[in-house]
This record gives structure tokens, sequence and C-alpha cells, in this order.
């Protein structure tokens, strides 16, 4: 028999010792060898289910490198940016407004006849007038040709003198206007910032060089007058310049002609100033020349809008006592002036400057018909 320690198979051969060897049972044979399993366990199967990791897992966006980089400089923009907006809206200082559209300065001149007012049919009268060869209503009033300035496009001035053009057909032209009917496509037309003086002139009309209401349109009196042809006459010019960055100055100078006659009902004297009755059934003409200083700014442009800054009419025949600062009252035909002729001025006189100024109608612009009524 073997010993307690010999392998399976006894002792190897030449062992020496025997059984006395105490070293003899870890000595294993070679065919032992090849018969064992080895099996290496991992770090994780050797520490077990339960423990904790020495070092905790960094996020990609931690990592030191590019993505690190990209996240602090998303960061970094983002507060900009709010600070930015932040001090925008909590800026002591306020941004500067608009200016405002300067009041109108106005200046209305009536003319005398030197003599009786001829009449006669529209057509007659017209045809035998200084305005025969003019243009009948809009058509009287062409748009220049243009080239661009230094801010403005053409088409940024085309666009203002079609604006003026829309005011003077609105003020000068459109039969409700000129007969005391409703004034809101006139108003519409101005700069807001002079709505108002436009308004108080309408409503409280003065002739203080600022709230007559013939300052911002042509309107006759119609308890007196009205129209014996629609067709105004017109002709005159257009003209744009730059006056700023930010501004265009029109000049306009127009003169309009209208056919007119005794309204239904009128007095027998006309105006009431005694200047002889008017010839039933004759027309007579009236002359008005507006010289108007518009102003159209980058906001009108945009708004369709514009602000009248100098307003010059002269009309007659009309009586130098009359007081056209509300509405128009011609002489009709038959009719004249008399006694009152233009009145001298005392520049020497203290106190308000005389605003009511007069003038004298030249013979050569009234019209001298073929076939008079009488």
């Amino acid at each position: 028999m073997t010993g307690p320690g010999d392998p399976p198979e006894g002792m190897p051969d030449g062992a020496p010792g025997g059984g006395e060897d105490e070293y003899r049972s870890v000595v294993f044979d070679e065919r032992f060898v090849r018969a064992a399993r080895l099996q290496e366990f991992s770090a994780d199967e050797r520490l077990g289910e339960h423990h904790a990791p020495a070092v905790k897992t960094r996020h990609t966006w931690l990592r030191p490198g590019g993505s690190r980089q990209a996240f602090l400089l998303v960061l970094l923009i983002v507060l900009a940016f709010g600070t930015a907006v932040y001090m925008g809206i909590r800026h002591p200082y306020k941004a500067p407004e608009p200016a405002r559209a300067q009041p109108l300065q106005s200046a209305v001149v009536p003319l005398a006849p030197p003599g009786t007012v001829p009449g006669a049919t529209p057509a007659d009268l017209f045809a035998h007038s200084p305005a025969a060869d003019y243009r009948i209503g809009a058509a009287g009033i062409n748009l220049p040709t243009v080239q661009r300035s230094t801010h403005f496009s053409d088409d940024q001035i085309v666009t203002a003198l079609t604006i003026a053009k829309e005011y003077l057909v609105r003020s000068s032209v459109d039969p409700a206007t000129l007969t005391g009917g409703s004034v809101r496509p006139v108003r519409l037309l101005l700069d807001t910032g002079q709505l108002d003086q436009f308004d108080r002139s309408v409503a409280h009309p003065d002739d203080n060089g600022q709230d007559a209401a013939t300052g911002w349109l042509v309107r006759f009196d119609p308890k007196l007058v009205r129209l014996a042809d629609h067709n105004v006459r017109v002709n005159g010019t257009l003209k744009a310049t730059e006056s700023s960055a930010d501004t265009l100055d029109i000049a306009a100078d127009y003169t309009f002609v209208y056919a007119v006659q005794p309204a239904p009902g009128a007095p027998a004297d006309g105006a009431g100033q005694h200047t002889g009755r008017p010839t039933p059934g004759a027309a007579s003409l009236v002359t008005v020349r507006r010289e108007l200083h518009f102003r159209i700014n980058r906001d009108d442009l945009a708004d369709h809008r514009l602000a009248v800054a100098q307003s010059d009419l002269q009309a007659g025949p009309l009586s130098c006592s009359s007081q056209p600062a509300d509405a128009l009252r011609p002489l009709l035909a038959g009719q004249h002036a008399g006694t009152d002729r233009p009145a001298g001025t005392d520049p020497y006189a203290r106190g308000r400057a005389n605003a009511s100024l007069c003038g004298e109608l030249s013979a050569t612009s009234q019209p001298k018909p073929s076939h008079p009524v009488r």
C-alpha cells in the first residue's frame, strides 16, 4: 500500500526520500497538472458585486478638452447677451424722439379787380383767359424728372412728389373740399404733428398767420358761391430737394382757375359789401395761386404723409375788406371792388402788424369773353 501522502499512481519514478519527504504531498506529476482546470477571475469578480468604485465617472462634457471649452464659451455668450438686454432695458437715457413737424406759417392775400368782373359761360371764359391752355384737374400736376440725391433714391423722391401731388389735388381740386364738404381726405395726408393745428384752423379760423383754413386748402363759402364747372384748370411746377439726410423739401407753385356763380339763395349783393349785383345766369372766373413748401421725412414716406411748412395764397377777384381766413368769397360776374382798394401799411405803428394784406388783380389776368353776359 501507498502512504497517506502518495499520489494516486504511487511515488514517481526516481523520487528520493519516499514517504519520509515532507514536500512530497505538493509534488505533482505531468498527468496531474494536465488534468487540473485553471480559471482566473477578473478584478470586478475578485472584488465582489457590492464594491463601490474608487473614482466617480466623469461626464463627457466635463472631461478635459474641446467639449468643456465649448460649454464654457456658450455659457459666456449667454451671460453677455443677457447683460446687454438688461442694460438696454434699464438704460437711464431714453432714445431721442423723432422731431415733430413745425407749425404751418401761412399768408392769404386777396386780389381786388381793377373793374367790373366779366361774366359769361364757363367755356367762353376759359377759352378767352390766360388759362386757355391749362390742363384739367390732376392732369395739370405733373411730376418732374428726378435723380437720386445723396441720401434718397429716385424711387423715394418720386414717392414724396406723389404725396405732394395728392395733397394738391385733394386740397385744391376736389369739389367736396372746394364747396365746404368734408376735409378728412386732406387731413389724412398731414403729418400727425400738425393735426391739432389743422383741426383748430378748420374749426376756429383766424388770419393770425397760422390758423387760417385757407392756408391748408381752397374753400369757397357755400352760402354765396357754387361751382359752375367742376373742371378746374391747373398749371404750375413741383420741385424736390434734399434738406438733410432724413428730410426732403418739396416746393409747389401752382395756379388754379375756377368757374363759379352765385349759390341758390345767396344775397343779392353777393358778399354783402355793396359792390353791385351779380349778373343772373353768368359765371365768372376765380384765380388762386398757391405757393406751398412741404417737408417729408422718412417716417412720412412710410406713412404716406407730409408736413406743410409754408403756404402763401393769392386769390381774386376778391374785395380787400373780405376776410378769407375761413373761406373765399369772390366777387361774382357784374360786381366790382369799388373804392375798396389795397390799404397802406404804417411801418411806424406799434402793435400787431396788418396781417390782412391786399393786392390788385392784373387786368390781363381777367378773361375777355366773346359773348359776355350782362
